[in-house]
């Protein structure tokens, strides 16, 4: 073979191997995009996304849709480039969302345990905002700490040092000056047994950022609703926390008289926390994105997200900044008379 056809052959050669590079080879990315939206007023298959047994509810109209964010991965080349091109995509380094020192599995537990969270969350906002009781239970327990032993998960605290607990912030109160060695009278209630009493001799906080001065009890209180009816939210495969905003106005939604969105198309994001303050999310450009094409005119947006949602709207999707639960009430209600809400 002469010159020009050993070019020729190396140069098909090399094309070759480029191209199966590009479609075989993963590149250590992912790509995020629109990920599924669905109405927390509505049905997911044949069940309720929202059902409430044991209390009366009342009529829904329109939608209150959470948003997502789809995360692809093992991406050749060629898949990554094509997806990015697409403009609906951004791509991110893999390790960010899929760390090298845990397995997928793992990973998966975890946005699972954070969606689960989040709805347990969501349920105490929503029913706190519309004044129904609280009680305070134990979530974990330090293990080896003075309360391991004599108190356990799930118990429900009634008061410390007499001073009555009626959420996790006046149990700290509760015990604020009190010194290790020093005993507390922990006042609980496990499960349908009558209150016991539990006199706990106080440790030392060894714990990162503990001040070794307080008194040390070892237990993380958490809040929930003390009401006689049962919530649940059916809704598989999804995780993170970022649905929380939104479960709660589909449960106020649905405990109170009237149409909270005024029948219209809103949809939105954003965590929330049991005093229902809104915190930020991300990926809200490609959440956006979709419920827009769902149909959604309105968008819920935290405040803390509000420039880059600003920045990166769809046409014909008006921004609602929300700083809490009063905001995005309010907003609703705006919606609900013909009016813009607070913008971002």
């Amino acid at each position: 073979m002469n010159r020009r056809t050993w070019t020729l052959l190396t140069s098909v050669v090399l094309v070759v191997a480029f191209g199966l590079l590009g479609a075989f080879a993963r590149v250590p990315f992912v790509a995020l995009g629109p990920g599924p939206t669905y109405d927390t007023l509505g049905l997911e298959g044949d069940h309720p996304v929202i059902s409430i047994e044991g209390q009366e509810t009342y009529p829904t109209a329109g939608h209150l849709n959470m948003t997502t964010v789809s995360v692809t991965d093992q991406l050749s080349l060629f898949g990554a480039l094509g997806l990015w091109v697409s403009g609906r995509y951004a791509l991110a380094p893999r390790d960010v969302y899929f760390p090298p020192d845990k397995s997928e599995q793992q990973i998966e537990q975890e946005n699972t345990e954070a969606f689960n969270d989040s709805q347990t969350t969501a349920e105490t906002a929503a029913l706190r905002f519309l004044g129904y009781p609280n009680k305070v239970l134990i979530g974990q327990i330090v293990k080896g700490s003075p309360a391991d032993g004599t108190l356990e998960p799930g118990d429900r605290l009634i008061s410390a040092n007499g001073k009555p607990i009626t959420d996790a912030a006046s149990l700290k109160a509760a015990l604020t000056g009190v010194k290790p060695g020093d005993r507390a009278e922990i006042r609980y209630q496990r499960g349908d047994q009558p209150e016991q009493v539990a006199n706990v001799q106080l440790g030392t906080n060894t714990e990162q950022g503990g001040d070794p001065a307080q008194g040390f009890l070892g237990v993380a209180a958490t809040e929930r609703p003390d009401v006689p009816f049962d919530i649940k939210i059916s809704l598989a495969d999804v995780g993170g926390p970022s649905a929380g905003l939104m479960f709660t106005l589909a449960i106020i939604d649905k405990l109170t008289p009237g149409e909270l969105n005024g029948g219209k198309f809103v949809a939105g994001t954003g965590e929330i926390d049991p005093a229902g303050n809104v915190g930020p999310i991300g990926g809200i450009p490609f959440k956006m994105i979709k419920a827009r094409e769902a149909g959604a005119t309105t968008f819920l947006v935290p405040a803390d997200n509000c420039a880059e949602a600003k920045s990166q709207a769809p046409e014909g999707l008006q921004l609602a900044r929300v700083g809490n639960l009063v905001d995005a009430t309010k907003a609703l209600d705006a919606l609900r008379n013909n009016q813009a809400p607070a913008p971002c």
